[in-house]
């Protein structure tokens, strides 16, 4: 096989839903027959962008102070990040023709802070309009989880960051938002019912990312 343009593939979904895992195996699968891949994620993928993970993912605010992110401030880093990532390793990927597989990308920030948070939806469609250019997705797993068994999964967790202790009500409301942005291109955006977490789910993905591939 040959793939004359690259090919940007994003996995989305809530915190244990096995996106990350997912993910990895596809890239695994993909760099085996030779192709010319890379294995990326957001927030981070660069050295700039992993520092700026660590300062949103860091549970750092002590609970005497009660203080913790403004939704904007928490956004607006996120963004940086992405600006990063897009500049140093997404444009660059991209000229070289490489497969990207992404470990989340703009469709978590509209479901966690725009739909999760209720961050202004206009401040993060103008931000994405300057940053983003002309990259966008050509295929996104959405991971649906049985949001339970994915919260049993985040407690078995040795390090948790701030994004694993949501709760139940509040993951069930982001991934309703990844449900809702899964309708807007049907042909872009794949649904994968991971709840059973059945071995099967890998190739399907596989599956469903070959038959992009080949067009």
């Amino acid at each position: 096989m040959s793939k004359k343009k690259s090919l940007f593939v994003t996995f989305e979904g809530i915190e244990g839903s096995g996106k990350s895992y997912q993910s990895k195996k596809l890239f695994k699968k993909i760099k085996s027959m030779g192709l010319p891949t890379i294995y990326t994620r957001e927030p981070g993928g660069t050295k700039a962008a992993e520092k700026i993970r660590e300062v949103i993912l860091e549970d750092y605010f002590h609970p005497d102070f009660k203080e913790k992110f403004n939704k904007y401030t928490d956004t607006l880093l996120y963004l940086a990040a992405r600006n990063e990532h897009i500049e140093k390793k997404l444009k660059p990927a991209i000229f070289k023709k490489k497969i990207i597989i992404c470990d989340r990308f703009i469709d978590s920030t509209l479901a966690y802070q725009v739909y999760g948070k209720g961050v202004n939806k206009s401040l993060v469609d103008s931000v994405h309009k300057y940053i983003l250019g002309s990259i966008k997705p050509d295929l996104t797993f959405i991971l649906k989880a049985n949001i339970s068994k994915a919260m049993q999964r985040l407690k078995k967790r040795k390090k948790k960051n701030r994004y694993d202790k949501f709760s139940k009500n509040f993951y069930d409301k982001v991934q309703k938002a990844f449900l809702k942005i899964a309708k807007t291109d049907k042909k872009k955006y794949i649904i994968i019912d991971n709840s059973l977490d059945t071995p099967e789910t890998e190739k399907i993905i596989f599956k469903k990312f070959i038959k992009v591939f080949n067009k």
